[in-house]
């Protein structure tokens, strides 16, 4: 009888766990040679900044190696129309970090299998995809590397209202027609300009060759994957109650209702309807601490593999054709004194986002730095720049042992 209590015990644990996916264990700071003493100094930088109206709460989370040190919630999830508090389960809309964990991720292994090459022109996978064309008039084509490091002369970002304009819709058809089209900066690899409409075309060529909606595909193979349950796209119209109950709102619209669970980018959200190269992942800090492990093990974590250790280390490395720029495959490589602070190794990389978020990853030190922050709530009024960089400072003093 005592054997099958223990048996049923163990069933309902596991069943549980399942229900909450997959999750780091947590390990004191001392434990993972770090200071508790010093780590404390981030309550100061983050209630400072709810106090300054940067934003109404967030979520700070670090990990160490594969275990979670750190993770505390903050203030107020929402203010408007009524306050909620900040839980450490919240469930973030983390715009431009999209790039990394989603369409990054998955195109990679697109990339690990032999189905596209960082080498191949865009147009391969795009008919009619223009090239830039140079003093001479002859064509330099746009590769696959240039979008994933922001110097394909792509420009920055469109309105909506302009595709609307030219096409009479906002469809992604409409807007894939616009970006194969438009005006091309400068010489593909001679400049920079971090571009949503690159990873708008990188989602297209992925769907090209998987047959597949990026936000199926990343659902499939990177983040159910990994076993997290709090992680997808757009949950409001995928109809996902579970992670709805979770999700902070951002900005107040026209009609005084906030976006919950719809992705606040107006590219991703009127043109692609949530499912988006740019942005329109949804997640909360302990699924993303399991993204930051696994890419610090070489692209697995609890037997659960989503890229291997070459992908990550070239995924993680600045190409040196673009080294002036900093630009890494899908991060940016160039993260010190504005997001990953003063002390984190050369190597760190990350990304940050609009709405607020940022992940900083130092492969040296096995260290990450999760901040998830609703600064857009209610008003996209809110400036998270010296945060992350005051954050990320505090937790990599606190490493007191290699």
């Amino acid at each position: 009888m005592k054997k099958l209590f223990c048996l049923g015990a163990a069933l309902i644990l596991s069943i549980s766990m399942m229900a909450q996916g997959t999750r780091l264990q947590k390990a004191t700071p001392e434990e993972m040679g770090m200071s508790s003493e010093r780590l404390a100094f981030v309550d100061d930088v983050i209630n400072q900044a709810i106090k300054d109206t940067l934003m109404p709460g967030a979520v700070v989370c670090v990990v160490r190696q594969d275990k979670v040190v750190y993770l505390k919630a903050y203030g107020n999830k929402a203010i408007y129309p009524k306050k909620e508090k900040m839980t450490e389960n919240t469930v973030f809309d983390i715009a431009s970090c999209s790039k990394c964990v989603g369409t990054t991720l998955s195109f990679m292994q697109l990339i690990e299998q032999g189905k596209v090459r960082l080498i191949d022109r865009v147009d391969m996978y795009i008919p009619g995809f223009e090239p830039y064309i140079d003093e001479k008039g002859k064509p330099v084509h746009i590769r696959i590397i240039d979008l994933l490091t922001h110097t394909s002369g792509l420009p920055a970002y469109v309105n909506p209202s302009v595709i609307q304009e030219k096409y009479g819709n906002t469809n992604p058809e409409s807007l894939l027609d616009w970006i194969a089209h438009c005006k091309r900066e400068y010489r593909p690899a001679g400049g920079h300009i971090y571009s949503c409409l690159n990873f708008i075309t990188l989602q297209n060529v992925l769907q090209k060759i998987t047959g597949m909606k990026l936000q199926d595909y990343a659902q499939k193979n990177v983040f159910d994957r990994l076993g997290l349950a709090y992680t997808t796209y757009s949950p409001k119209l995928q109809k996902k109650k579970e992670v709805m109950k979770l999700v902070a709102p951002t900005e107040k619209q026209p009609d005084g209702k906030c976006l919950i669970g719809e992705v606040h980018d107006p590219l991703a959200r009127v043109c692609g309807n949530g499912n988006s190269g740019n942005a329109g992942v949804f997640s909360n800090a302990e699924d993303l601490a399991v993204i930051c492990a696994a890419l610090m093990n070489g692209g697995e974590y609890g037997g659960k593999r989503i890229l291997g250790p070459m992908t990550v280390k070239a995924m993680s490395s600045i190409p040196d054709q673009v080294r002036r720029f900093g630009r890494t495959l899908g991060w940016d490589g160039d993260v010190h004194y504005y997001t990953a602070g003063d002390l984190f190794s050369p190597q760190a990389y990350g990304h940050t986002g609009y709405t607020g978020p940022s992940i900083v990853i130092d492969p040296v030190t096995k260290t990450a730095v999760i901040i998830l922050a609703n600064r857009v709530h209610p008003y996209d009024t809110g400036n998270m720049a010296p945060v992350r960089a005051k954050v990320s400072t505090i937790v990599a003093a606190s490493i007191v042992k290699p």
